[in-house]
């Protein structure tokens, strides 16, 4: 009896460990699943941006740009931060615990409770401005930031319903539309662009106006459909406002602190661009006079499309692979939270942390070296390349110095996620709440050094970079050890393998460079560029294989294969 009992509880570990090891490799199988879906939109984000940046580097478009930043600071916080990390460890628990129907209760609470907010916060920003603009107004651009900010207000309201829907797919392993919805927008805003450039002429205000409209056309059919998914697979309900879920309020007590860490680089990136349209120097105003003291304007017009065309880059990479990875696993870290698992939910940390330096070095060092060249290829057209400065060269250096912290971006996705999956906001909270003022202080005295507008990208670097040191830190005091050995023999055969990748898009630029130019800008660039990178994702691939990265095999293993426990 004793030895059938030992069979039997044997071949009940053997279960449950195939059980575990299938639910992990669905969930990270989907990141491949996520990550070719954002890389399209991405695709159609670079073309929507070319063509709205071809309108140039001016205070005009500076007026957009900037203006634009308001709802995109809540898609970014709300869509890949605060609200889907709070949603996802509550709903999930929810679900394995209380049933679907407590769980489509949660829902609809939290998105009657989220419309209610919204609607009001909404509303009061649109009269503050219109208040503002009535009472105030002020030099043309300004009215113009004010008009523009007022059109775009809106998509808060989509933006943030849209997320919330997307989390509860997620959390049922539907991944597709989440990411596919960006791509929605994107196509909104290129037949804005268009219609801009057709119907209007170049750089005048009614073509952004015609864009910024678009954006919020763009939300009320990314919503419509996601509700139309809800319903598809049962999660559907009315949304109520009573009575207030414990569910629901524990989302709250959760979401409210994970604001500022998830979306440090979002309200840097705001931050930044607020800062530079201030700082800009114009006809009207060349100087600044705080309390008393007068002080030179050191940027100058087009420096906020430059900061955003740079950003759209660097965060190419990071939207396509590392929010891919962090989107896919996080449900997948909430249940072993929920659970209890800390082994599991260690070792895929050490997953995921691994795949993140495997992922982003290479990455960073790419852009580091093709800044040029792609900044040229990209957006070196227009209006962009028109006027006194050089604004290809001003937003590849801005590119370089964002490319820096490449790395530390990737890891702090996971590393909040983590912290998020077992309830602890506190610990995020603090570390990125005293970095966001580090780096506002940075950037507030480097751009009056020669370094200008790139101490912006060079500030963010250097932050992103503390914070995930100490994130990881903070971290191993409080779920133990994570396997830093691993990750540093990771690190260091992806630093081998990258440093070789550099090399050879150097060598390669110089060599092909002046021959492939002849062929006329355009083309001769294209081919440059798509050389190096084809060349730099061979030699990286094949330094991979030689120095025998278990990483390379994590990300290309065929299904057949995952019967395997991967450690």
């Amino acid at each position: 009896m004793a030895a059938l009992s030992s069979a039997c509880a044997t071949g009940n570990n053997l279960h449950m460990d195939t059980a575990s090891h299938k639910e992990r490799e669905h969930f990270f199988g989907k990141v491949k699943l996520v990550a070719l879906l954002t890389m399209f939109s991405r695709m159609l984000g670079l073309v929507r941006d070319v063509a709205i940046v071809a309108l140039g580097a001016s205070r005009l478009t500076d007026a957009f740009w900037t203006a634009f930043r308001v709802p995109n600071l809540f898609r970014r916080l709300f869509g890949e931060g605060a609200l889907a990390a709070a949603f996802v460890p509550v709903f999930t628990e929810v679900s394995e615990s209380q049933g679907p129907d407590k769980a489509r209760a949660v829902l609809a609470n939290a998105a009657g409770l989220l419309s209610l907010i919204l609607a009001v916060l909404v509303v009061l920003i649109e009269l503050a401005v219109g208040s503002w603009l009535i009472l105030v107004g002020g030099e043309w651009d300004q009215v113009l930031l004010l008009q523009l900010v007022m059109i775009v207000v809106p998509f808060m309201f989509t933006i943030c319903l849209l997320a919330l829907g997307s989390a509860a797919l997620q959390c049922r392993g539907r991944f597709a539309y989440p990411a596919f919805a960006p791509i929605l927008l994107n196509i909104f805003l290129i037949a804005g662009a268009y219609i801009a450039h057709r119907h209007f002429a170049e750089g005048k205000a009614e073509g952004l106006f015609v864009l910024a409209s678009s954006v919020l056309l763009a939300g009320v059919v990314q919503v419509a459909l996601v509700v139309w998914l809800l319903k598809r697979v049962q999660l559907a309900a009315m949304p109520c406002l009573r009575p207030v879920l414990p569910a629901v309020r524990r989302m709250a007590k959760f979401a409210l602190p994970m604001m500022i860490p998830l979306g440090i680089t979002q309200l840097s990136a705001f931050f930044d661009s607020i800062y530079a349209w201030i700082m800009t120097a114009t006809r009207a105003t060349s100087e600044l006079t705080i309390f008393g003291w007068t002080i030179a304007k050191p940027l100058s017009p087009g420096v906020v499309t430059c900061i955003y065309a740079a950003g759209r880059l660097y965060q190419f990479p990071l939207g396509i692979l590392a929010i891919s990875l962090a989107t896919a696993i996080f449900p997948l870290l909430s249940r072993y939270a929920s659970r209890g698992e800390m082994p599991q939910l260690r070792d895929a940390t050490n997953r995921a942390l691994r795949l993140s330096v495997f992922l982003g070095l290479p990455a960073g060092v790419g852009l580091i070296v093709l800044a040029g060249p792609i900044i040229q290829l990209i957006y070196g057209h227009g209006k962009f390349v028109e006027g006194d400065i050089d604004n290809v060269a001003r937003a590849a250096m801005i590119l370089r110095m964002y490319s820096l912290g490449m790395c530390a971006y990737f890891c702090n996705h996971i590393l909040l996620r983590t912290f998020f999956a077992m309830k602890n906001t506190a610990t995020p909270l603090k570390i990125t709440t005293t970095l966001a003022i580090v780096n506002a202080m940075l950037v507030a005295g480097l751009i009056f050094t020669p370094m200008k507008s790139a101490a912006i990208g060079l500030a963010t670097a250097i932050t992103s970079t503390i914070t995930a040191a100490l994130l990881a830190w903070m971290l191993a005091r409080r779920l133990g050890r994570l396997g830093w050995r691993r990750i540093a023999a990771s690190a260091g055969r992806t630093l081998i393998a990258s440093t070789a990748m550099g090399a050879t898009i150097i060598l390669l630029d110089r060599l092909l460079g002046p021959h492939v130019l002849t062929l006329g800008r355009n083309v001769g660039l294209a081919i440059l560029v798509a050389s190096c990178v084809a060349a730099g994702i061979v030699v990286y691939f094949a330094a991979a294989v030689i120095l025998r990265m278990p990483e390379l095999g994590e990300l290309f293993r065929s299904r057949s294969s995952r019967g395997r426990t991967i450690t």
